[in-house]
């Protein structure tokens, strides 16, 4: 079989279509899981039916609603089976339903983050020492992925910015970078050069305090399931969902813009921003419309995922087309 370096693969490959079911096939193979059967043709929610819904965990105590939700009454939540069986998590495989399959190897427990760069309170800090006294927060945020499939996803979590806080940046800091778990013997994806591991992503410092961006360590009030970024991930919701980095182990306060793992293996269609713009195609399918799993029909994409009263401030006088 032959290998190719990461600089020899274009991002097309990666998820072309046409090597779907032969990948179906091996993962069937590799993992014992049940075929999906006939029904793999009925659209993006029966593909995640094929997967392995997350077992359930421990419940967080003391969350709160959040003011910052979307009205459930017009938007319902996707269920618990949708969210942990259709994932992007390429750590565990490229196929959407790989990391159901593959992620329950993950060790979440004792989890540390370090934090480094330009700021006063550099230094390692457990799990334990990262939710000490945060508030959790239900936040039922509208989740958007770049191939044009989207979900609506009660997150638990607290801002990253009360955590920033905590670490002092200085006035150096202009942006943070997020590394994601690098560990191949819990992690099979890293072992094929699809992307340059470790997993990177990076945000402007005022994005980053946004009240809208969040650590988030829960899903529907219980402990973050596996293959859905456990024990801690950002979530940022008017950004395409590749920039909410999973299962963060490094934060670092920089002082220039980072590259981030997407724009690294192919910057002509990832950029930093990564905004959720249905005016901006992707190269090869179009923003403007977006299929929420769990139904039939598409709909309109919003400006900004939905949020743009709350973020477009922040990119007053940026070309959105340059800057995508």
């Amino acid at each position: 079989m032959l290998i190719k370096k990461a600089s020899d693969i274009r991002s097309s490959e990666i998820t072309d279509r046409k090597l779907y079911f032969d990948r179906r096939a091996f993962l069937r193979t590799a993992t014992g899981a049940v075929a999906a059967g006939a029904g793999i043709l009925a659209g993006a929610d029966k593909l995640a039916a094929a997967g392995v819904p997350a077992p359930h965990g421990r419940k967080l105590d003391s969350v709160k609603p959040s003011k910052l939700s979307v009205d459930v009454e017009r938007e319902k939540p996707n269920t618990w089976d949708q969210i942990t069986t259709y994932n992007n998590y390429y750590e565990f495989g490229t196929d959407k339903e790989a990391p159901s399959m593959l992620a329950s190897r993950l060790k979440t427990e004792p989890w540390t983050v370090v934090v480094e760069g330009e700021c006063n309170k550099k230094g390692t800090y457990t799990f334990d020492d990262i939710l000490k006294g945060m508030t959790l927060e239900d936040r039922i945020y509208r989740h958007r992925c770049v191939e044009a499939w989207s979900m609506i996803i009660p997150w638990v979590g607290f801002s990253l910015s009360d955590f920033i806080k905590r670490c002092e940046p200085t006035s150096k800091a202009k942006f943070m970078e997020f590394y994601t778990l690098y560990d191949s013997s819990q992690m099979p994806g890293v072992r094929m050069p699809v992307l340059r591991w470790p997993y990177i992503e990076g945000l402007r410092m005022d994005e980053a305090m946004h009240p809208l961006t969040i650590l988030a360590v829960g899903l529907y009030g219980e402990v973050m399931p596996k293959q859905d970024g456990a024990p801690i991930r950002i979530v940022v919701p008017w950004k395409y969902g590749f920039k909410s980095a999973k299962s963060i182990v490094r934060i670092r306060f920089v002082e220039k813009q980072p590259v981030n793992s997407w724009q690294d293996q192919a910057a002509n269609e990832y950029g930093f921003y990564s905004n959720v713009n249905p005016t901006v195609d992707h190269p090869r399918w179009s923003q403007a419309t977006e299929r929420r799993i769990g139904e039939f029909l598409k709909r309109r994409t919003l400006m900004f995922n939905g949020y743009a009263d709350q973020v477009q401030g922040m990119y007053a006088g940026l070309d959105l087309k340059k800057n995508y």
